[in-house]
């Protein structure tokens, strides 16, 4: 359909990187969503006012904002340590590492208010009723809340994704050679912008619609006997 002029190999390793660096993301926003959602929902104020900065924070700033920040600053500011404690070879941080932690990071406010809201469905009585029944909270995190919270998290939890998904374009800011990147650079070489921006356009369409159809397939998973209104 579209002739790449050689670069379609460099185009699939491009799009292999995005899918790399989405799911260490994710990975990464889930840890960090989870442990946000049970620091809001803890008795104690200094973590409800630790996870209520977190989120403020970054979902007041733009993610553009913080990629650079984190890159460049984090930059500056390793360099500026390994200067005071003697090290006077410069330190690059890795572009692979600052967009992965990045985009982790920021994700993980979003799925902070995705989680927080799922603990918040299950039903008060079930989580009661397994303390009385003896469960410590380890296992009635694991047997009761977690089961359930799951099912209520996923279109919240898909919507994440999909825009985390494409957020990842942003790491070729900072010299990673995602597909974005790769399909800039052949733009440069053949001056055919069109043709490749539409070939990672399609890529994006491409594992954002696999990604709708496997979350679809979980929602349906996890409301088996579930009575919908």
């Amino acid at each position: 359909m579209f002739d790449l002029h050689g670069y379609g190999p460099s185009i699939l390793e491009g799009t292999l990187l995005t899918l790399e660096v989405s799911l260490l993301s994710l990975a990464i926003a889930m840890m960090l969503g989870i442990l946000g959602a049970l620091a809001k929902l803890s008795p104690s104020k200094p973590l409800q006012l630790f996870a209520q900065t977190y989120t403020t924070i970054i979902r007041g700033i733009p993610d553009l904002v913080l990629m650079l920040l984190v890159f460049f600053g984090g930059q500056v500011f390793i360099n500026q340590v390994a200067l005071a404690v003697g090290y006077e070879d410069y330190v690059d941080i890795n572009p692979f590492m600052a967009g992965v932690s990045t985009i982790g990071f920021i994700f993980g406010a979003y799925m902070t208010e995705t989680f927080r809201g799922a603990i918040l469905a299950v039903p008060r009585g079930q989580i009661e009723a397994a303390y009385a029944y003896g469960m410590t909270r380890v296992q009635m995190f694991i047997r009761i809340l977690l089961p359930q919270m799951v099912r209520h998290a996923i279109p919240g939890f898909g919507n994440n994704w999909l825009v985390m998904v494409k957020t990842t374009a942003l790491v070729s800011i900072i010299g990673l050679d995602d597909m974005v990147r790769k399909a800039a650079l052949a733009a440069g070489a053949t001056r055919m912008p069109f043709t490749f921006y539409v070939v990672v356009a399609i890529n994006y369409l491409i594992i954002t619609s696999i990604s709708v159809t496997a979350l679809k397939w979980l929602e349906d998973r996890y409301s088996l006997g579930v009575i919908k209104a």
